[in-house]
């Protein structure tokens, strides 16, 4: 199923159940005295993430939610039933936010993550509330207030470890096809990859990460150009980016493009975009290594470090045979170690 990552949906809570205005009425009590009953109070709405779900698609069908009303009080003092909760369930790594003052509200990023978005409205005070000694008979009841109403904008970041960047048939999907179990169409033709692709590599028992191919970037991407711009997010969550390029000579490289003036492109876009994506760890993978003689290969590759002032890591790969994908793969997972035992040690110091 192609991936849906951005929805708008309507939340609305239950209103509260109005109080009761009523009177005790028994046999040889003649002065029984107001009892009317308390309303309950209205259902709220819930988010709840899943990390079963991967798509936001059924937002595309479903948009209206609703919880329940609370019920009316009642004489003999007896309560209304509270409506009961609405609960959505959402994909791990939905971003909330209200549409109407552009506030974002939450961010589930774990399984089991809770966001209450619409309060229910409270129950109102029945009439046993308001009798005192000079009003022993009140009349007065107050109704439920409403519950809260809200258009939410649901946004799908995806929780990758790695994200894969480049322009349109930089051999992202070949790629991403090479290194683990996913696969993405691949094709001689740019902008084969239509939604972002997932996929898991395994280096050993226990040991893995997750890896997003995103559609190509082009010059104007983060000003809505190609397809690339409306995916971009999915790269905000990642910790480190594989900026592949292709190193062919043919026509100047993808598109007329030189190698070096596409990396300089998707520099561009990425500032425009956020400038903390700039600042992410980016590693570059010259690819399709296999187009040239080898000797060619390594001297095109150290030329366009060179000329970039390249100080990350790079590797030189041919995607297709899968000649050196599987060393970048052991150094990302080294790499990734390194992060989450930092990480670790800093939560600790933290908690001290």
């Amino acid at each position: 199923m192609k991936l849906v990552d951005e929805a708008e949906i309507e939340v609305i809570a239950g209103n509260g159940g109005n109080g009761c205005v009523g009177f005790r009425r028994e046999k040889f009590i003649p002065l029984g005295g107001p009892d009317g009953g308390d309303g309950g109070n209205g259902g709220s709405v819930w988010l709840v993430a899943d990390e079963n779900l991967n798509t936001l698609v059924d937002f595309r069908h479903e948009r209206i939610f609703r919880a329940q009303r609370g019920e009316n009080g009642m004489g003999r003092q007896m309560y209304g039933k509270g409506g009961e909760d609405r609960i959505i369930t959402v994909p791990v790594g939905t971003v909330v936010t209200n549409v109407e003052t552009d506030e974002v509200i939450g961010d589930l990023t774990r399984h089991g993550d809770r966001l209450l978005v619409a309060r229910g409205g409270k129950g109102g005070l029945g009439n046993m509330h308001f009798k005192s000694s000079v009003n022993r008979a009140p009349r007065q009841a107050t109704p439920g207030e409403a519950g809260e109403h809200r258009t939410l904008r649901l946004e799908l970041k995806l929780l990758a470890d790695v994200g894969l960047l480049g322009f349109p048939n930089a051999g992202k999907s070949t790629f991403i096809r090479a290194v683990s179990a996913a696969t993405p169409k691949v094709a001689d033709y740019p902008f084969t990859t239509l939604y972002p692709n997932l996929g898991v590599v395994s280096v050993e028992a226990h040991r893995s990460f997750v890896i997003a191919d995103i559609p190509g970037l082009i010059e104007g991407a983060a000003d809505g150009a190609g397809l690339g711009a409306q995916f971009l997010r999915h790269l905000q969550r990642t910790r480190l980016l594989l900026h592949l390029v292709d190193i062919s000579p043919m026509e100047g490289g993808v598109e007329g493009v030189s190698p070096v003036e596409q990396v300089r492109a998707i520099e561009r876009e990425l500032g425009k975009h956020d400038p903390e994506l700039l600042a992410k760890p980016r590693w570059l993978v010259l690819n399709k290594a296999d187009l040239m003689f080898e000797d060619e290969a390594r001297a095109a590759a150290a030329q366009i470090v060179a000329e970039l002032g390249w100080e990350q890591p790079w590797f030189l790969v041919s995607a297709l045979g899968r000649e050196g994908t599987w060393p970048i793969m052991l150094e990302v997972m080294t790499f990734l170690d390194r992060l989450r035992i930092a990480e670790a040690e800093a939560e600790d110091d933290a908690a001290r």
